[in-house]
């Protein structure tokens, strides 16, 4: 048993639905702000001058609008990606600063695993914006390698155009759009619409605010964000189930008590298993932040963020969102007693 659970009270009496309505009017201006930046390329550009300027159809017209929204990494924008191959370790910094002095703009370096079987064991995928000079570019990263690590090559170059890197970002923004819907169903038939709809609610509070966050900052936004956005929807419905679940066995036990009440109780017994997930997801994050290199700094700051939002969401989103429209007690019709947000217990 982890030590510092003791340090948890066994029982609180929070009282959750007394701040909804604060809640809310701050997560309405959050979400407000983040969706201004997306569309407002980080709250720096005019729409309507990226709207004009931007060629194609009305739809690919706001894409346009909303890739400014982003600072997109080289796998959104199209670039070059070089797999370098050495049987000794590869320093990625001295790669970086290499790949840097041959070729101006972004450039990614992260390490991968050597896919042949007779392949050196250490192997590097170094990225960049494709230029003009892009053979010139290769052949001076190809001369400086032997100064990194004897031995070191380059085994492949690949080059991915502009149009497959804005498929790829339309794909991704559907992929986050169709999971989100998937969980909405799954939590409509397992519990009732009211919490399918709380839930949706929490996702797309979770999503927009984290989309945000690397809109406002300018962070980089790549493929790993996309992996990190969908690993936060999964991570807030999995703690939303466990709060509906709760509240599900309550509105069975306590058919008599004020609906706010019984949202207090449900998210007081759930408070310390939401604490030690939460913190333990967070220890393991911080570590990934300061020693996962480079590559990973993005997605960690993706999901510290999403989920210190996601358990936010849980507990001021989902679960007060049901006292809008009440549930049904016992097959019976909604109640939708609000009542006095009072202390549970």
């Amino acid at each position: 048993m982890w030590p510092l659970i003791r340090l948890l009270p066994k029982k609180t009496n929070l009282t959750y639905v007394k701040f909804a309505g604060f809640a809310a009017f701050l997560s309405i201006a959050l979400c407000v702000v983040s969706i201004v930046s997306i569309f407002t390329g980080g709250l720096r550009e005019n729409p309507i001058e990226v709207y004009q300027q931007a060629e194609g159809s009305p739809l690919e017209r706001i894409g346009a609008i909303m890739e400014h929204g982003f600072n997109l990494g080289i796998d959104f924008r199209g670039g070059t990606s070089l797999l370098i191959e050495s049987p000794t370790p590869l320093d990625q910094d001295a790669l970086g600063a290499l790949a840097r002095r041959a070729q101006e703009g972004d450039i990614e370096v992260q390490g991968t695993t050597c896919q042949p079987q007779n392949a050196p064991p250490y192997c590097v995928l170094l990225n960049f914006e494709t230029a003009p000079d892009q053979a010139e570019t290769v052949e001076e990263i190809r001369a400086g390698l032997p100064g990194i690590a004897e031995g070191a090559r380059i085994a492949n170059v690949d080059s991915v155009s502009a149009k497959v890197s804005e498929e790829l970002f339309s794909g991704g923004l559907m992929a986050l759009g169709l999971a989100m819907l998937l969980m909405m169903a799954y939590i409509w038939f397992r519990f009732e619409w009211q919490f399918g709809v709380g839930a949706m609610l929490g996702l797309l509070h979770d999503v927009i605010l984290t989309l945000g966050l690397f809109s406002v900052f300018r962070f980089e936004f790549t493929l790993t964000i996309i992996a990190a956005l969908l690993t936060i929807i999964g991570y807030g419905i999995n703690d939303t189930v466990v709060v509906f679940d709760r509240l599900r066995e309550n509105l069975r036990k306590y058919k008599k008590m004020p609906l706010g009440e019984l949202v207090d109780l449900s998210l007081n017994e759930t408070l310390s298993r939401t604490i030690i997930t939460g913190c333990t997801a967070i220890f393991a994050l911080i570590g990934l932040l300061f020693l996962g290199g480079e590559a990973l700094s993005g997605f960690a700051i993706a999901m510290l963020f999403g989920i210190i939002v996601g358990t936010y969401s849980s507990l001021y989103v989902a679960a007060p969102v049901i006292l809008l429209w009440g549930v049904k007690r016992g097959g019976g019709k909604a109640d939708e007693t609000r009542g006095a947000p009072q202390t549970a217990g």
